[in-house]
């Protein structure tokens, strides 16, 4: 005899993704229950004390250009329940050992200024005809590409055509290395070669994000996102129950739709789908680390202390070999840093003259060494005295990413490597890439498209996929 049917849809994983999944079904009216392994909701949204008491730290995302311009997230009530964007006075700096600095700011025009002569035109060529139709490209970059014709077909092909070569490819159009290093780290944060195709389009939109929305960051932390849609969803009658680890299908109460905020490899391993995703592979690493400072970081670029992000490679060769290192197997040497400092326009985030800041570098999968004085010289070239200003650091390799989050497999934070075809073929080839080969069991964490970032995207198109197969279920 079959069980009775407890809720409509049983979500597994609270992290942005799998909330965003679970509200939009529980808009559409459906019951809906939350399951997290963890004693609170988050998943790559949180924050913690994670050196001294009073300083709050990101474990894992920090700035939010692709949270901020969510198509889902601006659809749904989050500022109601205490998310507030904070923008600092500059989205990001890049400096160089000369204490200059390439910045993206919000306009493209001050952007290109500081380039340099040479190529503020090109800067100029590259960006302008988007500004302005964040909307339609957002629409039509965060789905499935293949998912019905563009709102913007024209600017989506255009795009399409500067943005699928390599990041390599894209700065062949900039003469001179304060462009080509901005190009590079943009591109790094897809965590792969610089020649690896579609990287010019993630330098694009990153670029994109800065001038159209920014990249601020969550008063009070990134927890802050993952608590608005918590209290929605409890809003709209939905349950979540923390503190329980899901090992088998089986466990779950019965319902109509399982909806995985996992990785490939737990969901399969969950719900019983056997090799389904044996051809999916994870990616690098990262070795972060948390500071807890006795003071702003004393950046020699004046631009980089008014920055919320800066990166830290000064060309577009020591960035493409750190990342080259991470994709091979090889120890970090002059490892690239993405660095984020939060409470520059958050002063919540530390007692009063105090700071924090949250690096990382690239290594490689699963990589069991200690990369913290290569990040800590990497720093001290562009900020000396950095290291003067530490009161504590927590440190997080590999290993320690992947027990804080088991998506983040052998540390991979993009649940995925972002290489070949798997950069817009997530997790298999398919139609619909949010199904299974279990006609209840759905996908939406970021091994889906649009991908890594707290935008909630996967989660909202997993939540569609659902409703079409309950609808579907109901009329036949």
């Amino acid at each position: 005899m079959s069980r009775a049917v407890v809720a409509d849809a049983v979500v597994v994983g609270a992290g942005p993704n799998g909330l965003t999944a679970a509200v939009e079904l529980a808009r559409a009216g459906l019951s809906v229950q939350v399951y997290e392994a963890a004693d609170t909701v988050g998943g790559g949204a949180r924050t913690e004390e994670l050196t001294l008491p009073g300083f709050r730290h990101d474990p894992c995302s920090a700035v939010h250009p692709f949270g901020v311009g969510s198509p889902v997230f601006r659809a749904l009530p989050l500022r109601e329940h205490g998310l507030e964007w904070l923008q600092p006075e500059l989205p990001l700096a890049h400096p160089f050992p000369d204490g200059t600095a390439a910045v993206l700011a919000r306009s493209v025009g001050e952007t290109a200024a500081s380039l340099g002569a040479r190529d503020a035109g090109t800067y100029r060529r590259l960006l302008a005809p988007y500004t302005g139709h964040w909307d339609t490209l957002a629409a039509d970059f965060f789905r499935p590409q293949w998912a019905g014709i563009p709102h913007d077909p024209y600017r989506f092909l255009r795009f399409g055509l500067t943005g699928t070569p390599p990041a390599a490819v894209l700065a062949l159009r900039f003469h001179d290395a304060k462009a080509r290093a901005l190009i590079a780290g943009l591109a790094g944060h897809a965590i792969t070669r610089l020649g690896q195709p579609f990287t010019g389009a993630m330098a694009m939109m990153f670029a994109l994000a800065a001038h159209e929305n920014g990249w601020p960051v969550a008063r009070g932390g990134s927890q802050a996102i993952a608590d608005a849609l918590a209290a929605h969803l409890t809003e709209l009658g939905g349950t979540i129950v923390t503190g329980t680890t899901v090992r088998k299908l089986d466990e779950l109460p019965p319902a109509r739709a399982y909806v995985f905020d996992t990785s490939p490899t737990a969901l399969a391993r969950i719900a019983g789908l056997g090799d389904a995703y044996r051809g999916y592979r994870y990616g690098p690493s990262v070795f972060k680390i948390d500071y807890a400072l006795d003071g702003p970081v004393p950046w020699t670029a004046p631009d980089a202390r008014r920055a919320g992000t800066v990166h830290i490679g000064p060309t577009y060769t020591e960035i493409g070999d750190a990342l080259n290192r991470a994709v091979t197997g090889r120890a970090p040497q002059t490892p690239f840093l993405i660095t984020a400092q939060p409470s520059v326009i958050d002063p919540s985030r530390a007692p009063e003259g105090k700071h924090v800041f949250w690096a990382y570098a690239h290594v490689p999968h699963d990589w069991r060494g200690d990369a913290t004085d290569a990040v800590e010289r990497q720093i001290e070239r562009f900020a000396p005295g950095f290291r003067d200003l530490v009161l504590a650091r927590a440190v997080s390799g590999p290993p320690a990413l992947a027990a804080r989050n088991a998506n983040y497999v052998g540390g991979d934070i993009a649940c995925g490597a972002y290489t070949g075809l798997q950069a817009v073929l997530r997790p298999r080839l398919a139609f619909n890439p949010y199904t299974t080969i279990r006609p209840n069991v759905f996908l939406c964490s970021s091994a889906t498209p649009p991908g890594p970032g707290v935008h909630g995207m996967s989660g909202h198109h997993a939540a569609r996929t659902v409703l079409h197969h309950l609808r579907h279920a109901a009329r036949h």
